[in-house]
């Protein structure tokens, strides 16, 4: 099995993980609409969504930029639509877009407070409802979240309780959607990665000097084509962690992932443990 010929559409994509995913599976000759709205480079964002589309062709897929709003209702329908029209339907939505403040409480305004919520649980939602009728159709269909596993522990909640609650929302559309949607077949499932992943939003929001201490967006990359290729109707209603996923697919030399640092030298993301020999002092949290 591959992605040749499979549609995706995904949420963001100008850069990062969510590039990098759509690079991979056009790789296999995919066509992947991008729902984004930077169109402009910024001097600390590099990359647009016209560039993610060009470098999606170069690998041998076909690329459909839609300049747009996750948030606006009006914009997504009409997205979708277009999407459907232009590849014939949709197997896939990857829900990629996400916004990041990691102040804590006292210090986050309530329109940031709005902002990530709006981006992160209600587009996942927003995105992901709009394509049901369309998932209904395909022959292998995948909802794919780039949000956490879920816990109680109280530790995970000593700061940037917002964004947990943001991110944490995201997992609660998989939860939920992978058991409404388990009678037709479609799989929802979350993928995380285990250590700090060089992006621009580590590098600009997180904070600068972590480039060694990150893997690269590949590797999330690989995992999410390892789970799609999974067969939707007896893979569903999981929360992976990126290295985890490649080493069930036979993957033992995690060293290709590195970005110039050594391996106890990662830094662990939010919410999960640490494997391995990852120091647990490096921490996102």
């Amino acid at each position: 099995m591959t992605l040749a010929g499979q549609t995706i559409i995904m949420s963001g994509g100008s850069r990062g993980i969510g590039e990098a995913i759509a690079v991979r599976a056009a790789r296999d000759g995919a066509n992947v609409a991008m729902l984004a709205k930077t169109t402009e480079p910024h001097p600390k964002l590099p990359g647009t969504i016209y560039t993610a589309a060009e470098a999606i062709e170069a690998a041998g897929g076909q690329a459909l930029p839609l300049v747009g709003d996750i948030r606006d209702d009006d914009f997504v329908a009409e997205a979708v639509d277009r999407t459907a029209e232009q590849f014939g339907g949709i197997d896939i939505v990857v829900n990629n877009a996400s916004a990041i403040d990691l102040s804590r409480t006292e210090d986050v305004s309530m329109k940031k407070y709005d902002l990530m919520n709006d981006i992160n649980a209600r587009g996942t939602f927003l995105l992901s409802k709009s394509c049901i009728e369309h998932l209904k159709r395909a022959d292998n269909p995948h909802i794919l979240t780039l949000s956490p596993p879920i816990t109680l522990d109280p530790k995970w909640f000593s700061s940037a309780t917002a964004y947990t609650i943001a991110k944490f929302g995201m997992s609660l559309v998989t939860l939920g959607l992978s058991e409404e949607l388990r009678p037709y077949g479609i799989a929802a499932n979350s993928l995380w990665p285990r250590t700090a992943i060089d992006t621009a939003a580590v590098r600009n929001v997180v904070g600068a000097g972590l480039e060694s201490h990150s893997r690269k967006p590949e590797i999330m990359a690989d995992a999410a084509y390892a789970m799609l290729m999974q067969p939707s109707r007896e893979y569903t209603g999981r929360f992976e962690i990126d290295d985890d996923v490649l080493e069930a697919a036979g993957v033992t030399d995690f060293s290709i992932y590195l970005n110039g640092g050594r391996e106890e030298d990662l830094a662990l993301d939010f919410w999960v443990e640490p494997k391995g020999p990852y120091n647990p002092d490096l921490s996102l949290h």
